[in-house]
């Protein structure tokens, strides 16, 4: 029983093998007469295609649509992938324009700075603003100038458009700036073409008061604002701003200086005031003593 199971299993293993063999037979005629360049093997191999692939349309229609949702979804994950680099290519972009638009400001800020034009005999030194200490009680900011630059007590700070403050405070490598729009300024201005006095006071707002005005009828809105030099606060015809009428009838200024960009700072260098001598000389006239005024009595009698 167990060799005649042995002979069956033989033989279909010698059977399976003959097909094999003349399997890879017929294949290899049917490559060989694929291959073959001969007039009549071609009109064979058309009529061959003509008859089997339209009857074989059903059968690729599945296939050629699998490929094509195949080739879809890898278009589609390319697409996808290339997205996500325009994205970060974008935020790249952004990150840099930024910078670009920073720098580009810095810049104006700059030119603006160097653009101010100052009397010929005053000079100046130019800082980088620290920190803003803007409050509802006091309005100053710190700067990168110290002793160690000469900086003095009550010299007066612009940016690149108008005046800001003055120097109050002064440390080794630091200083503080007092805006004009600070409570405690008070500043001696005169308004053109009219040539009125009045005296800038800051009350914590952008529009500091006009106070003490001459003559409030030859001033107009509009009409530019320059320090007088009065007191030797500020040297004179320093840019401050331009006046404006508000809602409640008073005259404000509206500042030259811009304090919501504040990077930059122009430090004017006062010349020192000369040291009075001979303080009596202030008063009046030397009055004659009592013997040059009893010679001059005899000279008349």
């Amino acid at each position: 029983m167990a060799g005649h199971k042995k002979q069956d299993y033989d033989f279909g293993r010698s059977i399976r093998r003959v097909l094999f063999g003349l399997t890879l037979f017929f294949l290899f005629l049917v490559f060989l007469f694929w291959r073959i360049d001969n007039p009549r093997a071609e009109q064979v191999r058309v009529s061959i295609l003509d008859k089997v692939v339209p009857n074989m349309e059903w059968a690729m229609a599945p296939i050629t649509r699998i490929s094509r949702i195949v080739d879809d979804f890898q278009s589609y994950g390319r697409i996808y992938e290339q997205n996500q680099e325009l994205r970060r290519e974008l935020q790249r972009m952004k990150a840099w324009r930024e910078a670009a638009i920073q720098l580009e400001q810095e810049k104006a800020r700059l030119l603006d700075l160097n653009n101010v034009k100052l009397p010929p005999k005053l000079s100046f030194i130019s800082g980088i603003v620290l920190t803003d200490s803007g409050s509802s009680f006091q309005q100053s900011a710190l700067i990168n100038l110290g002793e160690h630059d000469g900086i003095v007590n009550g010299w007066a700070a612009m940016d690149g458009l108008g005046l800001l403050g003055r120097i109050s405070g002064v440390g080794k490598n630091s200083s503080r700036v007092i805006f004009l729009i600070d409570s405690n300024s008070r500043v001696p201005v005169t308004i053109k073409p009219s040539n009125q006095k009045a005296i800038l006071s800051g009350d914590n707002t952008l529009l500091p008061t006009l106070d003490f005005i001459e003559n409030t009828d030859l001033v107009q809105p509009g009409d530019r604002i320059v320090t007088s030099g009065d007191g030797g606060v500020f040297p004179p015809d320093l840019l401050v701003g331009h006046a404006v009428l508000t809602s409640d009838s008073r005259f404000r200024a509206r500042l030259a200086a811009d304090y919501k960009q504040l990077e930059f700072m122009r430090i004017i260098r006062q010349p020192a005031a000369l040291p009075i001598a001979e303080p009596q000389t202030l008063v009046g006239p030397i009055l004659p003593t009592d013997e040059e005024t009893d010679q001059s009595m005899d000279t008349g009698g």
